[in-house]
């Protein structure tokens, strides 16, 4: 069995780990981190989980991280970076889902984080985990860059044009749209359910903190620096993100075969049929990304829709995938989950 920790499990990204992990049947939980609730069964804060879990939350200092296989941080950015050092010389491998260790080029990090970089030294060794592109590296990691949710509907969407060199890289763009849940459990007013409620918004015009992430991806994949305009839009939705993205053909293709083709074998990731449109809804609580392709009026535009549960295949649900990659395991193990509908 596998022994797993999980850093900052009062979280939404932390209880959908705990939720995904508790009937994973390779692991056992064996600390979940509070500094605020420590001593709280985590069956208290949340009742989903009753006869799922029935660990309290420990307080980080008293916590034996070391003695796990694995240590999940579900935690803000800036807190894995300032704990990974001491778990990895323990022998014990890390999994990010903050930002922490996914881009590489420190300066640029800080710039866009707003704070300095705690172990700079241990970002090149990081292995992105967007497993659909560095299944091998992933396999051979001790530290894991989780990928951020934007990012992996994203990158998954234009993946199979940019590796073939079919589209215009200097002028891509990804229209993105994401549920409230994204912006983590805390209170902020426009999270309020009379604030996001029955609205809907940009945000982030100017420069989101996931866009150097995604050129990053993008740009490794094309082999040159990509050109990526990246609007983020606040849904009335819980969960889920739809990235609709335009990108400029070179040349003419049957563009369903190479979607297709690319993604054969992906466990997580769905072509849908020519002519589809995926709903945010078919992949709730799924660790799946649907894609649709689409060349309107046969032009020289090709339209890609990709849709992911940002709490699942955007964080939780690719970190399990990583993990069982990390530890040799049936890449689908723990999670077979049917979407929830409606």
């Amino acid at each position: 069995m596998i022994k797993v920790g999980i850093v900052g499990g009062t979280g939404y990204t932390g209880v959908e780990l705990l939720r995904l992990l508790a009937r994973h049947p390779q692991v056992k939980l064996t600390a979940v981190t509070s500094r605020k609730e420590d001593g709280m069964p985590i069956a208290e804060m949340f009742p989903s989980l009753r006869g799922w879990v029935d660990l309290t939350f420990s307080d980080p200092a008293k916590a034996d991280l070391k003695q796990c296989d694995v240590v999940f941080f579900a935690t803000p950015n800036g807190i894995a970076m300032a704990q990974a050092r001491e778990l990895l010389d323990a022998g014990v491998k890390v999994i990010d889902l903050a930002a922490d260790y996914r881009i590489k080029d420190v300066p640029t990090w800080e710039r866009w984080y707003g704070m300095s970089h705690a172990s700079p030294e241990l970002v090149e060794e990081a292995v992105y985990g967007l497993p659909e592109v560095n299944r091998e590296q992933i396999s051979k990691a001790r530290l894991i860059a989780n990928p951020g949710c934007y990012p992996t509907a994203v990158q998954l969407g234009f993946l199979p044009l940019v590796e073939a060199g079919l589209v215009d890289t200097a002028n891509l763009i990804a229209d993105c749209k994401s549920g409230v849940s994204g912006a983590g459990r805390k209170a902020e007013v426009h999270t309020l359910f009379a604030e996001a409620g029955d609205n809907f918004k940009a945000y982030g015009v100017a420069g989101h903190r996931h866009l150097p992430e995604i050129r990053q991806g993008l740009s490794r994949v094309a082999g040159q620096d990509v050109g990526l305009t990246f609007v983020p839009h606040l849904t009335p939705l819980i969960r889920g993100i739809h990235a609709t993205l335009y990108a400029k053909l070179k040349q003419s293709i049957d563009l369903q075969a190479l979607y297709e083709q690319r993604f054969v074998g992906e466990a997580f990731v769905d072509v849908l049929p020519a002519g589809s449109h995926p709903e945010t809804r078919s992949v709730r609580g799924a660790n799946v990304c649907r894609v649709a392709v689409h060349q309107p009026q046969g032009g020289d535009i090709v339209v890609i829709l990709s849709v992911i549960d940002n709490l699942v295949k955007g964080a939780a649900g690719q970190a399990v995938q990583n993990m069982n990659i990390l530890f040799g395991l049936e890449e689908r193990l723990g999670l077979d989950v049917v979407p929830l509908l409606p």
